[in-house]
């Protein structure tokens, strides 16, 4: 009976790391360490620690320490474990005196929050959890015996779902009922050999990595396989940067580049449209008051989302507010952010809050070529604006509200760094044609970054998981963890064929009708034609093939440092999706 109540109260208060959710029992030694603050000696909780997951365990009791010993200690913690959980014991159910924590342990606390990648368990008084309001991985567990201990370790390891909620209110942050009841995620792991795949053949992918990485195509990468509705193949290579100073983690956020026309604004207008807000064959007049007496007051949204309504592929916005040194000019733009600059194109840039209606302007002027297939970044902007006049709201809040909080994910969306630690985040490119810096968390799509980094053709970051998620939703037919986001209906028609000129659906890429006779098949001769997804030019790719249940998902930073394009010459992404299809077939 203890059991079962620890498991229905203990509450996840803070969820933005996947690393934790759940924590792996594969970690290195010395990977992981478990500071138990309160602690003289092990208790269940910390013994598991060491046996589960191979921790180094710290102590920090209640008694006075010199402030030299307790930064050699956070010192010695930040700089040698990559995962931190901190367990808060020996709390007093009286309020007094903090309930009993010290004001050094709350200080030692908060600054391993702030330095390393940690989750916090508080072991008590709920009220105690006030210290830590802006914690970025919190658990509040109300009891410190060994069943609760041992509940919240099988918490930790994704064994059980949180379903907890605060019976009272703590602060703005968590109030009364608040908790984060996160679901098992659908997909499960299983084997390759389980999900129908053979591990051998998948073994071809780490040649295939690890060359691309060894020639400097791409200093490193993501690869994940779903099969079945089960995560098959989750592997992370090689680092950040060629320095090899931080190493890729599957949990690694990249910039999704043009992943985000189908996995932000397309599932976006697929809502809109289930809703009857939006119809395929009105016109953007209908829903852009703004372009009227303009050529583009007559384009048809299915055009547009199929690229076939003539607009621009891309417009160089940026290249009129820099001076001919590449410079940004002062009259547009801040170095701080200040009441008329606020828009951010990158980190410490800020553009002019009414520029906006230039770069409106400037697609309003730019010329038309209908009556053929033309790729354009320019017609996701339009899509992305149109989201945003019906729904009242930003592209990237309705998406939000509508897919990614409801499906508990915690790493995709748009401008990371206002939620995501920056050591997840992987650089993009040390960028020169105007913000002139490295790109860690900022788009890397210029035309992207002077909408404030929220734009129909880019901006979404994620990790793999959290893709996959959304790329088995729509394979799902519109459901996910038994909730339905969109009609099945729906999501045939936008992932079918739509052009009678190209391989496109609507918002979706396809694999090219004639394949079976094309010298390069695209993205891989074994995709069926019921395939869909999309790829971004930073080096990712996401696709699902309903034929074969099976979803790829591919991030990478390649063009790191200067967007030199040997990754596209190596063909990494379309050798490993081949290889996958062979290891499919190997096994049937």
């Amino acid at each position: 009976m203890r059991r079962l109540v620890a498991e229905n109260a203990i509450t996840l208060l803070a969820k933005n790391d996947s690393e934790f959710f759940p924590l792996s029992v594969e970690n290195k030694q010395s990977d992981v360490a478990y500071v138990g603050v309160g602690l003289k000696s092990d208790n269940a909780f910390a013994t598991r620690m060491r046996d589960d997951h191979h921790a180094t365990v710290f102590y920090f009791d209640y008694s006075k320490k010199s402030e030299d010993s307790i930064k050699t200690m956070i010192d010695s913690i930040v700089r040698g474990y990559r995962k931190v959980v901190i367990g808060i014991h020996g709390i007093n159910r009286p309020p007094l005196n903090n309930f009993g924590i010290s004001t050094q342990a709350v200080d030692f606390i908060n600054a391993l929050q702030q330095r390393a990648r940690t989750i916090t368990f508080l072991f008590g008084n709920a009220y105690a959890v006030r210290n830590w309001c802006f914690a970025k991985n919190l658990v509040v567990c109300y009891e410190d015996d060994s069943i609760v201990q041992n509940t919240a370790l099988d918490l930790l390891q994704g064994k059980l779902a949180y379903k907890g909620v605060l019976p009272v209110t703590v602060c703005d942050n968590f109030h009364y009922g608040f908790g984060i009841t996160a679901m098992k995620k659908e997909m499960e792991e299983t084997s390759p050999e389980l999900a129908g795949m053979d591990r051998e053949k998948l073994a071809v992918i780490d040649s295939i990595a690890n060359d691309a990485i060894l020639k400097k195509a791409m200093p490193g990468c993501v690869v994940m396989i779903v099969k079945n509705g089960s995560i098959a193949y989750r592997k992370a290579y090689g680092y950040y940067t060629y320095d090899q100073t931080e190493p890729v983690t599957t949990s690694s956020v990249y910039d999704m580049a043009s992943v985000t026309k189908i996995c932000a604004t397309t599932i976006c207008l697929m809502k809109l449209f289930d809703e009857g807000k939006i119809a395929l064959d009105k016109k953007l007049i209908d829903y852009l008051p703004w372009v009227a007496g303009s050529n583009k007051s007559d384009l048809v949204i299915k055009d547009i989302l199929l690229h076939q309504a003539g607009v621009e592929p891309v417009i160089p916005f940026y290249k009129s507010t820099i001076n001919s040194e590449g410079i940004p000019l002062k009259k547009l733009y801040s170095y701080t952010k200040r009441d008329s600059f606020s828009v951010t194109v990158a980190q410490d840039l800020f553009l002019r809050n009414d520029w906006g209606d230039s770069l409106d302007k400037e697609i309003l002027k730019s010329p038309l070529r209908p009556g053929k297939y033309v790729y354009s970044d320019i017609d996701f902007i339009l899509l992305g604006k149109v989201v945003e006049a019906v729904s009242g709201t930003t592209l990237d809040k309705y998406a939000t509200a509508n897919f990614y909080n409801p499906m508990a994910l915690e790493s995709v969306g748009f401008k990371p760094r206002d939620h995501l630690p920056i050591n997840r985040i992987a650089p993009t490119e040390i960028e020169k044609k105007f913000r002139s810096q490295l790109l860690r968390g900022d788009v890397h799509d210029p035309a992207a970054a002077m909408f404030g980094e929220v734009a129909g053709n880019a901006g979404l970051f994620s990790d793999a998981g959290d893709i996959a998620c959304v790329m088995q939703m729509l394979l799902n037919g519109g459901t996910f963890n038994g909730k339905r986001y969109l009609q099945k209906e729906t999501v045939d028609l936008f992932t079918a064929y739509q052009s009678k000129i190209s391989r496109r659906g609507y918002g979706f890429d396809k694999p090219e009708k004639d394949n079976n006779s094309r010298k390069e098949p695209y993205p891989t001769a074994a995709a069926s034609p019921l395939t869909f997804g999309h790829t971004g030019f930073t080096g990712t790719c996401a696709w699902a093939d309903p034929a074969s249940k099976l979803i790829f998902i591919f991030l990478s930073n390649r063009i790191y440092p200067d967007g030199k394009d040997l990754f596209l010459k190596m063909n990494v992404r379309p050798k490993i999706h081949e290889v996958i299809y062979e290891a499919i077939k190997t096994r049937s």
